[in-house]
């Protein structure tokens, strides 16, 4: 087994295999060390919202024509609960086919394993990564896989595995904001077609947001713990009546609800996202909160703006401190726009102060009546702090 790589990460999902995947063609040499060893097709109901930013860098990658029935969003269409004031986004303002489509998790997943698999790129899954470390001249990891202990070296350690290795970039510091809100998920079908529209509603406890999904929609239903225990606990038929009448008669009735699943929501980021011979990607650099889909999409941009970066040096400075600030530099806005932004959405909007009630109303019906904003807004939503 090989010993020393340029590029080795740590994490074979989907932003890991992106940034090993954009590496492929390089010359250089790149590990993934997954440690899951079944991906086999399992039923999964997540669901990811990819900006029409991140569907540019998956079709580069020749990734995109292999996800089944993607499904456009062209229009979005927010509101919030108890108040007049609404707006519109559309892809036609925009002058693009779509502001995002939907595509299954497990999907996407499963593609980019194939492609890794089919490619020049040194992929061990079931390979279960016990150490990191790193000195100014590379980096370390141990790792056990089939059985035995193995080591390698690498230029650069890329952390890409959602922040469960805890030796992560030296000296950085994990910031973490409870929201006490938890997502319930869900394939539900109603009356009337989505017509490629998506819904953001937000409410007191949380939004509750409708993506257009297959003849359907995937549901992100945002409660506090106890009400979202209590939404897991009902049958169908009332669970069909309580979102109608959480969300409203803009669909007509709901007629088919899915397995439902939870996961409690939390604000959560890395910083520095980079040290000596380490960098921190996706959900291992930040978690954001589900509200306005920027999460995963800003994960994506992480490794393709990685991958530019090392393309753009020799071999013999990847990992330098340069590179590394480098990096971290032209990611800074991007993340702590994405940050700030889906965080100020939660306190703002999710919140029963009557104060803020018609503030939250007006908000929205300025954002509608001010196009060049509205645009603003929209790009920084699809392409990130450099749209």
């Amino acid at each position: 087994m090989i010993d020393h790589v340029d590029v080795l990460i740590v994490g074979g999902g989907p932003v890991g295999a992106t940034l090993a995947l954009a590496l492929k063609a390089s010359g250089l040499q790149v590990m993934v060390l997954e440690a899951r060893h079944d991906f086999s097709r399992k039923p999964d109901p997540r669901t990811l919202a990819l900006s029409y930013g991140s569907k540019l860098i998956l079709e580069r990658m020749g990734i995109w024509s292999a996800l089944p029935q993607p499904t456009s969003i062209e229009t979005i269409h927010i509101s919030h609960e108890g108040g007049l004031g609404r707006s519109v986004l559309s892809a036609e303002q925009e002058g693009i086919p779509a502001l995002g489509y939907v595509v299954n998790y497990a999907a996407l997943d499963q593609a980019l394993h194939e492609a890794l698999l089919q490619s020049n790129v040194h992929y061990l899954t079931g390979a279960q990564v016990t150490q990191t470390r790193a000195t100014q001249s590379y980096a370390v990891a141990d790792f056990d896989f089939q059985g035995a202990s193995h080591q390698v070296t690498a230029r650069l350690l890329a952390l890409a595995d959602g922040g469960r290795n805890q030796s992560g970039v030296s000296g950085a510091e994990r910031h973490v904001r409870d929201y006490r809100q938890t997502a319930v998920v869900a394939q539900v079908k109603t009356e009337l077609p989505h017509k490629q529209v998506a819904y953001e509603r937000f409410t007191p406890d949380g939004p509750v947001a409708l993506l257009p999904s297959g003849d359907g929609f995937a549901l992100v239903w945002t409660a506090t713990p106890e009400a979202a225990e209590a939404i897991l606990q009902l049958d169908d038929t009332a669970f069909m009546h309580r979102l109608h009448a959480h969300f409203g008669d803009r669909l007509g009735g709901f007629v088919q609800a899915g397995h439902r699943a939870s996961f409690p929501l939390s604000l959560s980021y890395t910083k520095p996202v980079t040290g000596p011979r380490k960098v921190a990607l996706g959900n291992a650099a930040q978690m954001l909160h589900p509200v306005a889909g920027q999460g995963f999409n800003l994960g994506l941009r992480d490794a393709w703006e990685l991958a530019t970066e090392i393309l753009h040096v020799s071999p013999s400075n990847i990992g330098s401190a340069e590179m590394l600030a480098h990096y971290s530099s032209k990611r800074r806005m991007d993340t702590a726009g994405g940050i700030l932004f889906t965080d100020a959405l939660v306190r703002v909007f999710s919140n029963d102060n009557p104060l803020l009630h018609h503030s939250r109303g007006a908000a929205l019906i300025g954002l509608d009546l001010l196009p060049p904003l509205k645009s603003l807004v929209a790009r920084k939503m699809i392409f990130g702090a450099r749209g």
